[in-house]
């Protein structure tokens, strides 16, 4: 039977983020995807230029519909912009005993906008984290979660051993922005685990740490360990980037469906 992979994000009007590169990373695994709108934005290549929250007992509604139809064999946590949003999220993934949660701590968009209150993020931090099965902040949103500055790799172990342990999650700290590497660390109770893989020349990047969360929730719904769930969603995203799809006149979208041949 096919897998079921729900998104729980904001919506990404240009189509290169958040909802919309969760949905596409899904269909490429081949996986059925449902999705839980949390915000509306109004966004290009270049920025963001307005955010609509979505009520949170709208995102309760949404929710309550997918888990009593069809229930998702993993979840993948996006942008949640609102304190409210994310208690009512927490409340409703524990009330259906949700498995297999992927939470992206998504702050900042890769164009530098902020997306989230100062309220949300300690809302995230308190109740959606310790929920996650990985949480995969990058190295700006590991400095907020940790509380100090990630300069190499001793400091991305430090930080992802206090994550962890504050949230008694795995992590996946991605060093995208420290390194000339593609290189991030997992840290899986006391096992570190470090992935390298060369860095793809393209400024066509909108989205990645979407995509990446999407791919890695898509593989543990299929039953692949937490390694091999990164391991793979990285491939995945390093064949997105290499595709080099040039959109836009900003920080472009990725090809998800670069592994796609039609008939």
């Amino acid at each position: 039977m096919i897998k079921k992979v729900l998104t729980i994000a904001g919506s990404d009007s240009s189509g290169g983020a958040g909802i919309q590169a969760d949905i596409k990373t899904i269909t490429a695994h081949k996986m059925y995807a449902m999705s839980v709108i949390t915000a509306l934005t109004a966004q290009n290549t270049t920025g963001v230029f307005a955010i609509m929250d979505v009520p949170d007992d709208f995102v309760a509604a949404q929710m309550d519909a997918v888990f009593l139809d069809i229930r998702p064999d993993a979840v993948k946590i996006g942008m949640v912009s609102q304190p409210n949003v994310a208690a009512v999220i927490a409340q409703k993934l524990t009330e259906y005993a949700a498995e297999n949660i992927v939470v992206d701590p998504v702050m900042v968009s890769t164009s530098g906008c902020k997306l989230i209150s100062d309220d949300a993020r300690q809302a995230l931090v308190s109740r959606l984290l310790p929920l996650g099965r990985l949480i995969t902040p990058n190295i700006p949103e590991a400095e907020v979660l940790c509380g100090f500055e990630i300069k190499n790799r001793a400091d991305m172990e430090a930080a992802a051993k206090k994550i962890a342990a504050q949230t008694n999650s795995a992590v996946l700290v991605k060093g995208g922005h420290l390194v000339s590497e593609a290189t991030d660390l997992l840290c899986e109770g006391n096992t570190l685990t470090w992935f390298s893989s060369p860095r793809i020349n393209t400024a066509n990047t909108h989205g990645t740490g979407c995509t990446l969360s999407s791919a890695i929730a898509c593989n543990l719904s299929g039953g692949k360990t937490l390694t091999e769930s990164v391991k793979l969603a990285k491939e995945y995203l390093s064949g997105a980037l290499r595709a080099d799809l040039n959109l836009g006149s900003g920080c472009g979208p990725l090809d998800h469906t670069y592994n796609i041949a039609i008939q």
